[in-house]
């Protein structure tokens, strides 16, 4: 696809993103992608794999279950309008859709904060939902931590600019998009050990299903006057974050993951589900000894 058209395509996807809450039309935002309605439906369903509501509707859901994971101090009815839905009722029918339940009961059975979401397909084609509670050895995850974290903060970030290729899909085929962005920063002289190679971690694993899971591949811009045409862009926004640095194999990073989110609730933090979390890699693990790759990962908390 002409880099240009997969440009505008996303930031429309961004903009989407931004903006779930607000009410979206189809025409409106092919206008601000500089897509005749028709010609951008048919391209971003290509993309995406899904048309422009369910889109819409699926990343709704997705930011009313994070509410309901993560703040179970807002009631039902502020989580469907913080969320995009015009109505609680609309709300309700929606959400029991996707997982079987109405929020009241998810938000009742899902008091771990290590809640896991599956979904199954049945033999009549409806989706089947299935709660179950996270079960985890709390002491095994803090141990991990304690044992391969070198240094874990509390820091205030501010904004940093980013040229990202987006990615959609399971996390271990982010490489491709690496792939994708490294060719596009190494003929603009990006790779001189200036500028940081990051993920902007979009959904949630939990929540999100593998092949729908976004990420973005970046590298920081530093301010630096470049021509961004053939790329996207965007900023991780400041803020407060758990800064934590590591030096693992690629089999132990979902651990690593799984790991700082248990040692952030176990110490009291809240996390902000308005920001994304994010990492920077420091080396490339294909040239390390031990295959290891030495990371930094950046945890939003209120």
């Amino acid at each position: 696809m002409n880099n240009n058209i997969a440009v505008r395509i996303y930031k429309a996807i961004q903009y989407i993103e931004e903006n779930s809450n607000a009410k979206l039309l189809l025409e409106d935002v092919a206008t601000k992608a500089h897509f005749s309605p028709f010609h951008f439906h048919r391209i971003f369903k290509a993309i995406t794999g899904e048309t422009f509501n369910n889109f819409i509707v699926r990343k709704r859901i997705e930011k009313s279950t994070d509410y309901l994971l993560h703040k179970p101090d807002k009631s039902i009815s502020e989580i469907a309008f913080s969320s995009g839905f015009s109505t609680i009722s609309s709300f309700s029918r929606t959400f029991k859709k996707f997982y079987g339940m109405s929020p009241k009961q998810f938000q009742e059975s899902s008091s771990s904060r290590f809640s896991k979401i599956c979904k199954t397909e049945s033999k009549n084609g409806k989706i089947e939902t299935q709660l179950e509670q996270y079960i985890c050895n709390m002491n095994e995850h803090l141990q991990f931590i304690d044992s391969n974290a070198k240094k874990i903060d509390t820091v205030f970030i501010n904004d940093i600019d980013v040229a990202y290729i987006p990615h959609i899909g399971p996390f271990e085929n982010l490489g491709i998009a690496f792939q994708k962005l490294l060719q596009w920063a190494y003929p603009r002289n990006l790779m001189n050990g200036e500028h940081q190679i990051m993920s902007i971690y979009h959904d949630s694993p939990k929540i999100t299903e593998p092949d729908k899971l976004k990420v973005s591949a970046c590298i920081s811009l530093n301010g630096i006057n470049i021509d961004t045409t053939d790329i996207n862009t965007r900023t991780i926004p400041s803020g407060k974050y758990i800064k934590a640095n590591f030096e693992l194999g690629i089999d132990e990073l979902p651990n690593m993951w799984e790991g700082i989110f248990v040692w952030i609730f176990n110490k009291g933090y809240k996390i902000n589900s308005e920001l994304n979390p994010f990492d920077i890699y420091h080396n490339d693990f294909n040239t390390h000894p031990q295959k290891k790759c030495n990371t930094t990962i950046y945890i939003p908390v209120l």
